[in-house]
């Protein structure tokens, strides 16, 4: 048979499990077909030759995380949103995985899918590499009508999340009812994590986000939108020993992939708290927003700060500011040290701010100012003599701490 000439896939197929048996029946090897963000969506039945990566895939609809990543560290996902043509995957044992061929499906610029074939018993040769490809092209059309109706979910989803983020659904049978017209099964708590971006995000750039999010099984995400540079996330809180650790993993893990994978750098993660009323949804977005305000203001001081309960008395910040320019309050003892510091040509401002900063640690405070303790400790009486401070008072250190953060924001 001359595969180049004859195409054995130009005819129809009730469904893509039809179809992926056709595929396997012709070219005698295990198949299955998943969509461009690896969920299973058919497999080649009635055949026991198998590896415990497809094993996996069948059992948890979709491709194990750990099979993903190892794809991309290999290059082999890289290059298959790259080319056309099948390529040959190595044995990879320590992750169940044999040899196979993957080829990308395709319509016109975009990736719709993957056919993957288990090279056991045989290798695939040039002529099959031919049939492979004919498949792929025969499986593009049906992979996207899915997609089509993919996106009208997704619209809906989104004009329902957004309702949410402002406060225009009401009601707790409401929103519920929404959640589960969409087929969306309301997790018990929840957060909201923002991933704010340094410039409004592509259309590109929301597919690698979109891969991220559903290839990603460090959370469960139950919603999300984009707005400019700002990715907003609904995720599941539920069944979750430690929930706050747990979600620092999961929004550290997707900026390193951003930027490891597609080479997106600078971007920002933020959650709220954690809530179980989504009548209170709202009021979350709001505080990842206010997370997100105090980190700009203060990069260095919240560069490990991802959640506003960790945020401490920075909660506070922006309420006293405010305050501080109705009144047009100013500290005299920080004045009196500024215009000794300009005078002098010294740091005693920066050394005080040093040692509130390392909580009133001499050995931590002279190491980070790289002086001698001694020397510290004759800054410290100065700054006690001149700016009329007891530094063994706490409401004193409160103030100054505030008033030293507070002038970063004029």
């Amino acid at each position: 048979m001359d595969s180049r000439q004859h195409d054995p896939f130009k005819t129809a197929f009730d469904s893509l499990e039809e179809f992926a048996d056709f595929i396997s029946q012709i070219l005698n090897c295990p198949i299955t077909i998943e969509d461009v963000n690896h969920r299973l969506l058919a497999y080649s039945t009635h055949d026991e030759r198998t590896d415990q990566a497809r094993i996996s895939t069948i059992i948890g609809r979709r491709v194990p995380e750990k099979v993903i990543n190892q794809l991309w560290k290999e290059g082999t996902i890289p290059a298959l949103l790259q080319t056309r043509e099948p390529i040959r995957v190595k044995n990879m044992d320590d992750i169940g995985l044999k040899s196979r061929v993957a080829i990308s499906i395709w319509k016109q610029d975009e990736v719709l899918g993957f056919i993957w074939a288990i090279e056991i018993n045989k290798i695939l040769q040039e002529e099959e590499f031919e049939l492979l490809k004919k498949a792929a092209n025969s499986a593009a059309n049906k992979l996207l009508q899915l997609q089509t109706r993919k996106n009208k979910n997704e619209e809906h989803s989104q004009e329902f999340f957004w309702k949410l983020l402002t406060g225009h659904l009401q009601g707790e049978k409401e929103i519920y009812d929404r959640f589960l017209a969409l087929k969306i099964t309301p997790s018990p708590s929840y957060a909201i994590t923002v991933f704010q971006f340094p410039e409004n995000i592509t259309r590109k750039v929301e597919q690698n986000i979109s891969y991220l999010l559903k290839t990603g099984q460090l959370a469960k995400i139950m919603l999300y939108t984009i707005d400019c540079n700002q990715l907003i996330v609904l995720v599941s809180a539920a069944n979750i020993k430690d929930p706050f650790k747990q979600f620092n993993v999961f929004v550290q893990t997707f900026v390193y992939q951003m930027e490891e994978r597609y080479h997106m750098k600078g971007i920002i993660p933020v959650y709220s708290s954690i809530y179980n009323d989504y009548q209170k949804i709202s009021h979350a977005y709001k505080e990842t927003l206010a997370v997100l305000s105090i980190k700009e203001k203060f990069p260095i001081e919240t560069k490990e700060i991802f959640n506003y309960q960790k945020l401490g008395i920075y909660q506070l910040f922006e309420v006293i500011l405010e305050k501080r320019k109705n009144e047009g309050y100013e500290n005299y003892s920080l004045k009196k040290l500024q215009e000794y510091d300009q005078k002098h040509n010294s740091n005693l401002v920066e050394t005080l701010e040093v040692y509130l900063n390392r909580d009133n640690n001499i050995n931590d405070t002279a190491k980070e100012l790289n002086v001698h303790a001694n020397t510290l400790n004759y800054r410290l009486k100065r700054i006690s003599e001149i700016g009329d401070i007891n530094l063994k008072d706490p409401n004193q250190k409160m103030i100054l701490f505030f008033d030293l953060k507070l002038e970063k924001c004029n």
